[in-house]
């Protein structure tokens, strides 16, 4: 007799919503001091998916009353170009927060770019900075995804203490912070990726899973342990698919798991969400007493 049950769904699109909710009345309280929580973006103008992307973050912040403009990055813009308008947006008041869309222009040095950025302002935390705050485990802002992964944890109530966290990526704005914010749950981590050998063991051992390596449905169901968290951060075009992808595949591995997210309409939300919350909590540290 088949004794399997059905996964519990992380959904994202839900959470977000409900996190946007509980920003609005910050908002509200904040414009009603006269402080009026503002997000700038600087972003490819020749990138459509990054355009189309910050037009869909720039909307949400508008529903909740955060202020936002968006500054083109051309091809014909340069190095001193960007540093200057990173340098006046850091030294603007109005300014709460700024968001580096990657990928920039092939001309420019992006991480030159995140150096510049201002701590303060870093609402995404993927700036060398925010990342050292990390990892020494002092307050600072953390990476939207990975963030938002750790408020499903909180959302869903699944204690990360003692347990075996696989994170199968490495890219210092999601796999490596992941790993660090799993460790400061408790969790006993081990960071993989594409060229790890053994992976299925590893796989299998996995008491939760991040998937952040960027490959199409690499990780199998039959590779997993019964009861395994998945935590799918990947979205991939497949040719003749109707929706992205992740790196899970998640019929197979809805088999196994005891909590998944779903591709489309779990962790990206949730991406949103925290950038947005993040940058309501730069504008009260901004105006705090």
């Amino acid at each position: 007799m088949d004794t399997r049950t059905e996964p519990t769904l992380l959904d994202g699109k839900a959470l977000s919503k409900k996190v946007r909710a509980e920003l609005a009345s910050r908002i509200d309280a904040l414009r009603a001091r006269g402080v009026f929580p503002r997000l700038d973006v600087l972003v490819a103008a020749d990138d459509p998916a990054s355009i189309t992307y910050v037009r869909m973050k720039r909307k949400w912040a508008a529903e909740i009353g955060i202020e936002s403009f968006a500054f083109d990055i051309t091809s014909e813009t340069t190095q001193n170009e960007l540093i200057d308008k990173i340098h006046e947006l850091n030294e603007n008041p109005d300014v709460h927060g700024v968001l580096i869309q990657h990928p920039l222009p092939k001309h420019l040095d992006e991480g030159l770019a995140l150096e510049a950025l201002g701590a303060e302002k870093d609402v995404d935390g993927i700036t060398p900075h925010s990342l050292g705050l990390l990892t020494a485990g002092r307050p600072g802002f953390r990476c939207a995804t990975p963030l938002g992964m750790m408020k499903f944890l909180d959302e869903y109530q699944i204690d990360v203490t003692g347990k075996n966290a696989l994170v199968i990526g490495r890219s210092v704005i999601l796999g490596k912070p992941a790993a660090l914010m799993l460790l400061e749950r408790n969790a006993t981590v081990t960071i993989a990726h594409s060229r790890t050998k053994n992976l299925e063991r590893l796989c299998a051992d996995a008491e939760l899973l991040v998937a952040a390596v960027g490959r199409p449905e690499m990780i199998r169901g039959e590779w997993l342990k019964p009861g395994v968290v998945v935590l799918d951060a990947g979205y991939n075009r497949v040719e003749g698919r109707t929706h992205d992808v992740g790196d899970v595949h998640f019929e197979s591995a809805s088999q196994k798991a005891s909590h998944i997210t779903p591709v489309p309409g779990g962790v990206g939300p949730m991406t949103v969400a925290m950038l947005l919350s993040n940058t309501v909590d730069a504008a009260e540290k901004a105006s705090a007493p």
